[in-house]
């Protein structure tokens, strides 16, 4: 099979340390050209990781590189516009969370790619990590009954220091759209996407002005799920923090740590893997699995099971949070 030939567009901190590296690892993918704005990083990064093809501005990659599929690494207020394109060239897209600024601007991407016939992927690489995939694998086959309710949050330092990140009209929101679209997304998915009732959000701002540091929200599903969620930039605990618990009626399990509980007559059995992958580890394998199946999906060989539409979806359920936080009172939807 030939070599995919894949363009990034954005060599920030996560192609730097993600995306880049990856391309060694995969050996059905080839790392074609780069694009970036800022041209010392731009012969920086494409000198360490010997790219030939370099381009100060994405068209010009579009027009006159050999890219087959584009992954979009830039600020979050450029995505939209930078994924058109790339859609309206005939290029598969791997776009890194969020996937945009507002859910207009999310179903615009969308609406392009269906009517250019292109794949396109979000990178909510929480769902690749191996021990999330497992307890997915382990609620498709009901061993812990109907999940109803799940206590997720993620308390950590804020993921840029770039100045654009804080301000509202550039990155669309704070901890919320860093790291709470994130953890959302992953909830979500375990539940099998419930359809959403209602959101209530409590929104704070200790160390920020234009954006939320911390977000205590809850969200309802049709389906009576319920999702508790926590995120901040700013609690002061001892160091990073990050859980997720799903309860169902015949078992729960859970991510940090990983624990697998099933009901048994009166009493709960635990099913926990002896040996488990720290979370540096699970973190690293998440995203070279998000490319690998990225790659598979470009070949056919499975669908983007991160798609641009369920991505969208979330945009509308952040939006009710921040209406929520807002008005100080519970949006329905």
């Amino acid at each position: 099979m030939e070599k995919v030939k894949i363009g990034v567009i954005g060599l920030g901190g996560v192609a730097q340390l993600v995306h880049l590296p990856n391309f060694a690892k995969i050996p059905n993918a080839e790392l074609t050209a780069v694009a970036e704005v800022n041209r010392n990083r731009l012969l920086t990064i494409s000198d360490k990781f010997n790219v030939k093809q370099r381009f100060s501005n994405h068209n010009d990659m579009l027009e006159k590189s050999d890219v087959e599929a584009v992954i979009i690494a830039t600020p979050t207020s450029t995505h939209k516009d930078i994924a058109v394109d790339c859609l309206n060239a005939g290029k598969d897209v791997l776009i890194e969370k969020p996937m945009a600024r507002t859910y207009q601007e999310a179903k615009q991407i969308v609406d392009v790619a269906k009517k250019n016939k292109r794949k396109l992927m979000v990178g909510m690489n929480l769902r690749y990590r191996p021990d999330t995939m497992l307890l997915r694998s382990f609620i498709n086959s009901n061993e812990i009954g109907e999940p109803f309710y799940v206590k997720c949050g993620w308390i950590r330092k804020q993921s840029s220091s770039e100045k654009w990140f804080t301000k509202k009209e550039e990155s669309g929101g704070g901890v919320i759209i860093d790291l709470g679209i994130h953890i959302m997304d992953l909830a979500l998915w375990l539940l099998d996407y419930p359809e959403i009732s209602s959101v209530s959000a409590q929104n704070f701002h200790h160390y920020t002005k234009s954006v939320e540091d911390t977000s205590i929200s809850c969200i309802k599903g049709k389906n009576s799920a319920v999702i508790n969620m926590e995120v901040s930039w700013s609690l002061p605990v001892e160091k990073d923090h990050f859980f997720l618990e799903v309860y169902g009626t015949k078992g729960s399990f859970s991510i940090n740590p990983f624990r697998i509980y099933k009901k048994v007559e009166n009493d709960y059995i635990n099913l926990t893997p002896t040996q488990v992958d720290n979370p540096t580890v699970l973190l690293k394998k998440s995203y070279l699995n998000e490319l690998k199946s990225f790659i598979g999906a470009i070949n056919g060989l499975n669908p983007v099971f991160s798609p641009g539409e369920e991505s969208m979806q979330r945009m509308k359920i952040i939006e009710a949070m921040y209406e929520s936080a807002e008005k100080k009172h519970e949006i329905k939807l």
